[in-house]
């Protein structure tokens, strides 16, 4: 029998990410919308990239696709906002190779118009009128993602607890927003907060072994979502801790924020208040966010056959 969605496949959209340091500038550009930055800004960027050398996550993206791909047994996709590959070159493929519908799935679980909202004015931007979408709005939730975070945790945080010779409190972590995106009514707090309990729920922490932080706050004015890492550090390390574990739920692959902000940055701050600190791996190319991928594309299948 005849597939009725031979001519659906699949998009996964991320970010972006430069290749090189010399590319940050034209990168930043698209990240503002042509928006010019200070130059120090600029160079700031250059110093965290050169740091860690380049950022993974086009090519883990790209592995997570073709993982997806081989799960599915039909195509998937990657589009990038703000970098090659770009969302608009990949539609265009896409259209070359006859797809008329694809289930969508943005590489940030929570939704916020920061993001998501972005990706889907993105897709918006698509005139074909031959190819339709089904766009996730977010799977903070998803069972198989919730057990990919705890799967990692628990690994890292038997390692960490070891090495210390103490039980190490858990510090979940998710990319801050402008304070004034909450208040126009963004779900994307509520979502990250959601994520951080159903994982400690999975992992089996108790309630005062975990903490929940905001990551990386913008370097424009105007106020931006905490409690801080930085802060919290110091809250834990108040209660006499002797370090944190730290497992940012808010990222699915190692990137600028992950090898940057938190293997040198937070690292670097919890070891001048004398307290270790370890992270749990990112999911990168785990099978159970595979699988948690799968399982998506799956039920969207399912639920277009049902209303067929």
């Amino acid at each position: 029998m005849n597939d009725p969605h031979q001519h659906t496949g699949v998009l996964l959209l991320a970010h972006g990410s430069p290749n090189s340091v010399d590319e940050v500038p034209d990168f930043l550009l698209r990240v503002t919308g042509g928006r010019p930055l200070p130059p120090e800004v600029i160079e700031e960027v250059k110093h965290r990239y050169a740091i860690i050398g380049r950022s993974p996550l086009t090519e883990i993206t790209l592995r997570q696709g073709e993982l997806l791909a081989a799960k599915l047994g039909r195509p998937v996709y990657v589009g990038m906002r703000n970098w090659h590959p770009y969302i608009s070159q990949t539609l265009r493929q896409m259209v070359a190779d006859g797809i008329r519908r694809a289930v969508v799935i943005c590489l940030a679980p929570h939704n916020s118009r920061t993001s998501v909202g972005l990706y889907r004015n993105s897709l918006a931007k698509c005139t074909d009128p031959g190819l339709s979408f089904d766009f996730v709005e977010s799977w903070h939730d998803e069972p198989l993602l919730i057990q990919a975070f705890a799967e990692k945790l628990i690994a890292g945080r038997e390692k960490a607890n070891q090495k210390a010779g103490a039980s190490m409190p858990v510090i979940f972590t998710a990319h801050s927003v402008p304070q004034r995106t909450i208040l126009e009514g963004d779900p994307y707090e509520g979502q990250t907060r959601e994520t951080a309990e159903l994982v400690a729920t999975a992992a089996g922490l108790e309630g005062l072994d975990w903490r929940f932080a905001f990551q990386s706050q913008g370097m424009s004015g105007g106020a931006w979502l905490g409690p801080t890492v930085e802060a919290t550090i110091l809250d834990l390390k108040r209660s006499g801790y002797p370090g944190v574990f730290i497992q940012p739920i808010g990222f699915l692959c190692d990137h600028i924020e992950v090898l940057y902000d938190i293997d040198i940055i937070f690292k670097g701050f919890a070891e001048k208040e004398d307290l270790r600190m370890s992270r749990a791996e990112s999911l990168n190319t785990s099978p159970l966010l595979i699988f948690a991928l799968t399982e998506i594309v799956h039920s969207r299948l399912r639920t277009a056959r049902e209303t067929r």
